[in-house]
């Protein structure tokens, strides 16, 4: 099963590391993904801090599969705070960004802060 895989995932990345091998912005997404489809969205947060602290490049495709992990646990507030980090590191927001930070909204029932990521959207020309 996918979602059980992130242990797996992160052993790797770990041993990866260990041997010298040289981690960069594929490996360690790879390992988001598998968080986020693990449901750990913790693990998967951590990992961007890593990426950060390894001045490994973090690009729309970790950022999104950190989102959708927040989105899947309920975590509206640190989805937001991806967005938030995002903009700063000036990466793209793409419809996978802004539909796992609306639905985090949703489940939170943060629907003002749903209404502003329409906006947001609105006025970065992202289409629906």
């Amino acid at each position: 099963e996918k979602g059980g895989q992130w242990a797996k995932a992160l052993a790797l990345l770990a041993e990866m590391a260990l041997a010298h091998v040289e981690l960069n912005t594929i490996t360690y997404s790879s390992a988001v993904s598998a968080c986020e489809k693990g449901g750990q969205w913790d693990q998967a947060l951590a990992l961007l801090t890593e990426m950060s602290s390894a001045r490994v490049a973090l690009n729309t495709v970790t950022y999104n599969a950190s989102v959708t992990a927040c989105e899947k646990s309920g975590r509206w507030a640190q989805a937001l705070e991806i967005l938030t980090e995002m903009r700063s590191a000036r990466v793209e927001l793409d419809i996978i960004t802004y539909n796992a930070a609306l639905s985090a909204c949703e489940k939170g029932g943060q629907w003002a802060k749903a209404l502003g990521l329409l906006a947001d959207m609105a006025r970065a020309c992202v289409e629906l």
